[in-house]
């Protein structure tokens, strides 16, 4: 049996603060396959923002492992972390982090020019079509409403069909309809690449839609709770 695409086996984290240390996250344990959503829902401060961290290989884990197929994060070298970060993980934030310089085609573009990936424009283009938003390619940030600058990251996050894409409040700064609009994004993410999808939300939609949703209070783990019942991946 494979093993799920993203596991935390009894995870801690603990930063200095003062030099006092501080412990952010208390024994998390959690697995998802490909194709899932998980929504981790809990008030700012519950460690929401550090777990995606860890389960994007951007931190790792004072105690504990995170695994992505089996492997654990802390085990990889510089190479392998990079390449795992640049093509197997998509990140989507709150506040888009899109480059102001550069247009629609472009801020989804420069993740394949800089893994000298061929084809990259038209890529683009259609990573951009994917998102409905095939009419704006030159236009730039400034030019684009809330709800397209998010839909634009996360053609960006999917320029290189990442098995894991991880989402920190994608819809805490949109309105309601953008934000059902990047919802329904992120479901398709899940269902058509088979990606495994990993979000904090302070959403009641967000969190309804997931596949699991997981509770946090004060970096514990209070209320893992099975939504429905997981997709099969087409991946």
């Amino acid at each position: 049996m494979a093993p799920p695409r993203l596991e935390l086996r009894s995870v801690c984290k603990t930063y200095s603060n003062g030099g006092l240390p501080v412990e952010v996250l208390h024994d998390i344990s959690l697995a998802a396959g490909a194709g899932t959503i998980t929504a981790l829902v809990g008030r700012s401060g519950s460690g929401k923002t550090t777990l995606l961290n860890l389960a994007g290989a951007m931190d790792f884990p004072t105690r504990g492992e995170v695994l992505i197929d089996g492997r654990s994060t802390a085990a990889l070298s510089d190479g392998e972390l990079t390449a795992l970060r640049r093509s197997r993980v998509g990140f989507v934030f709150q506040f888009f982090q899109l480059l102001p310089t550069l247009t629609a085609v472009e801020n989804v573009e420069l993740p394949l020019l800089l893994a000298h990936v061929p084809h990259a424009r038209q890529t683009a283009f259609d990573r951009l079509r994917w998102v409905g938003l095939e009419d704006r390619v030159g236009s730039f940030p400034y030019q684009l409403s809330g709800g397209q600058m998010q839909r634009v990251a996360i053609a960006r996050a999917l320029v290189r069909t990442p098995d894991l894409l991880i989402a920190d409040e994608p819809t805490g700064n949109l309105d309601n309809a953008s934000g059902r609009q990047v919802l329904d994004l992120l479901r398709r993410s899940a269902a058509e690449f088979g990606a495994t999808v990993l979000l904090a939300t302070h959403s009641a939609e967000a969190a309804a839609m997931a596949d699991v949703r997981i509770r946090l209070r004060d970096g514990r783990i209070v209320e893992p709770i099975a939504n429905r019942q997981p997709p099969t991946a087409n991946r």
